[in-house]
């Protein structure tokens, strides 16, 4: 594990707070007629408008600033000339790098109203998160944030993706711990301050399965269940866990004990 110094810290807040402002936007803009290359190119100008790199484009060969993933899709969707529709769930993925420090974070969003099984896999993917962020705590195991998140997702009756997982995040987009979203609690590296993760967990309506698309990046479900993300880059200060992508001061003191 890569422990940071808190002066590394709050660079990374600075990336952080770019990408929380323009998913922020992102998710104001959504409505049914818009195209997903619509949102990709206002994230891209806005990311440099407020000083940062996207940190996904040219990464690995990936060609746009946003992953764009609507219903079926989990992660890495492209976006395109594709319009949403009304009762479509979207799934946005964004990173950007200032100074040479990351952030990372994503949201799953509904078009309009939409279905009750759409609704509730969105509340438990996001609760998965906000309980894997409260097992973020000095003297806790690495496994304990997987176990938060397959058990929160689990008991609500939907599927763990076990094909992604989260990560270490710095100077380096993806960085050492991996963080699988399943597994037993107590396992695996003890949690210290400096480490940053991006915590992200993915759930899927139906089977756990997923497949890459021939474009070698889009993953969708085997079974073309409804999939939803959330992410967020979170550091473990002396203080406690602190949401550095964070939409709002609440969030951003989760699991501080405050």
């Amino acid at each position: 594990m890569i422990l940071k110094a808190p002066w590394e810290i709050d660079l990374m807040r600075k990336s952080s707070r770019i990408v929380a402002e323009t998913l922020g936007k992102l998710t104001e803009m959504i409505n049914p007629g818009l195209t997903t290359m619509e949102l990709d190119r206002f994230a891209e100008a806005y990311i440099l408008r407020r000083g940062g790199k996207p940190a996904f484009k040219g990464y690995r060969g990936y060609p746009y600033t946003l992953c764009v993933s609507v219903n079926e899709q989990v992660v890495h969707g492209f976006p395109s000339t594709r319009r949403l529709e009304y009762g479509d769930i979207i799934s946005l993925d964004l990173g950007v790098v200032v100074d040479g420090y990351y952030g990372d974070a994503a949201v799953t969003v509904p078009v309009g109203k939409v279905s009750d099984e759409a609704r509730r896999l969105i509340a438990a993917t996001q609760g998965a998160l906000s309980r894997a962020i409260s097992a973020v705590r000095p003297g806790n195991h690495l496994s304990d944030i997987s176990h938060a998140v397959q058990s929160t997702i689990e008991g609500q009756g939907f599927s763990v993706v076990r094909l992604f997982v989260g990560h270490g995040i710095g100077r380096s987009l993806h960085e050492e711990p991996q963080i699988p979203n399943f597994g037993p609690p107590a396992q695996g590296p003890v949690l210290k301050p400096g480490l940053v993760l991006a915590i992200e967990p993915m759930a899927n309506a139906g089977g756990s399965d997923v497949m890459i698309l021939d474009d070698r990046w889009t993953a969708v479900t085997c079974d073309r269940s409804l999939s939803a993300h959330f992410e967020h880059t979170v550091a473990l200060t002396e203080d406690g866990a602190q949401v550095l992508t964070s939409y709002t001061e609440d969030e951003s003191a989760q699991g501080t004990g405050r």
